[in-house]
């Protein structure tokens, strides 16, 4: 591990595009970052890195997806490990910390920090509600705390329990801020923003897929003169997904997607519907024919979801359907298709699906249908789009 040399990493210059080596990054965490095949950096990255590196706070605005959680992670494992700790730091006081609106997205960030500070003996952890406090508690308790990520009300747990200390934060990373509004989370951030040092004093990272009015105050309330990076979401829609739009009537969109998934057999696929009894429902029509799905909604109790996501990252399960609050979480690589079973009454949710496929440059499909019922939502998801979408009749091929 120790004798690792940069020139087993070859990535050639391009000048289109910056290379992880353009940033003069800790050897490790190069090392780690040759493990994951990162050869040259997403747009929020190439965005981000030179600000973020160099102690700015830094507003980004970008859907999940774009590489974002990897830009943040290099920023504060960089941080950490050019500025060693002094002097011993009492237990459960980290010197970083991410905000995550849902425990999906906080345990993929987890996994993800995981990943690369694997070389650095860094110490990660994670607190997030639904899950067991006690061995939260006791991971927090018996190894080295430098990183924290935390959902906002699991966190409130432990700091009026006195388990954690935000003092000595130096990195504070809001993210997907427009969704902990959506969720009423703000409150609580609120009270944990307070409990770290005066923003004059730490380095803030925030990001969000949308910036409206309400973001902004939230932004300038918790930054200083941030450099603001905005990746604008056709070119994660529409780049490396191929996007078709299905004419089905309402009450043919269960058949023509059970003679979909039997015909075509995709690889991986994510099937999105709008509400909780719908998912339950669409997961006991395939599996009665024969096709084997799972389920992810809101409530479906957490330690089941966690077990179907882990099945479907290994492939041990082919088919979900999911909700958007489920859905939000979901960072697996090689989703071949999405499928909109409900077109979404926001078109922001419709690009989040999309970008569940097509991730890292590889290729994607999209297919929507499209309903009597949900062509109400079209012309939002059009004007967001910049386009006009054509809708055709159900295109299905055999494969195999």
């Amino acid at each position: 591990m120790s004798d690792w040399q940069l020139s087993e990493f070859d990535v050639p210059e391009d000048p289109e595009k910056d290379r992880f080596h353009d940033f003069a990054l800790p050897l490790p965490l190069m090392h780690a970052i040759a493990d994951l095949g990162f050869n040259y950096c997403t747009p929020i990255q190439s965005g981000s890195l030179p600000f973020s590196l160099a102690d700015y706070d830094v507003t980004g605005q970008a859907q999940t997806g774009t590489g974002k959680t990897a830009a943040f992670l290099i920023t504060i494992l960089t941080r950490i490990w050019e500025n060693p700790d002094q002097a011993a730091r009492p237990k459960g006081t980290p010197r970083a910390l991410v905000l995550a609106p849902t425990r999906e997205l906080a345990l993929q960030i987890e996994s993800d920090a995981l990943d690369l500070s694997k070389y650095m003996g860094i110490g990660v952890s994670c607190v997030v509600g639904g899950m067991d406090f006690q061995k939260q508690l006791d991971q927090i308790k018996s190894g080295r705390l430098d990183v924290l990520i935390a959902t906002p009300g699991r966190l409130l747990d432990f700091i009026n329990r006195r388990h954690l200390n935000l003092k000595q934060v130096e990195v504070l990373v809001i993210d997907e801020a427009d969704r902990m509004l959506d969720m009423g989370f703000i409150p609580d951030v609120r009270r944990i923003v307070y409990q770290t040092p005066h923003k004059r004093s730490r380095q803030t990272l925030f990001f969000s897929a949308t910036f409206n009015d309400d973001v902004m105050r939230l932004a300038s309330s918790w930054t200083l003169q941030p450099e603001h990076v905005a990746i604008t979401p056709e070119t994660v829609a529409t780049d490396t997904v191929e996007q078709e739009f299905w004419l089905v009537s309402t009450d043919e969109k269960a058949k023509v997607l059970v003679e979909f998934l039997s015909r075509q057999k995709p690889e991986r696929a994510l099937i999105f519907a709008n509400r909780r009894d719908q998912t339950h429902r669409l997961v006991t029509y395939l599996n009665k024919r024969g096709i084997e799905a799972e389920g992810l909604a809101g409530d479906i109790p957490q330690r089941k979801r966690l077990s179907t996501l882990n099945r479907f990252k290994e492939g041990g399960v082919r088919y979900v359907v999911a909700t958007d609050v489920a859905g939000r979480g979901i960072h697996v690589e090689g989703v071949s298709h999405v499928v909109n079973f409900d077109l979404p009454e926001d078109p922001e949710d419709y690009v989040h699906r999309i970008g569940r496929t097509g991730r890292a440059g590889a290729e994607g499909v999209s297919i929507s249908f499209v309903s009597e019922d949900d062509a109400f939502n079209l012309p939002g998801i059009e004007e967001y789009l910049g386009r006009k979408v054509t809708c055709v009749q159900p295109q299905i091929k055999d494969n195999g």
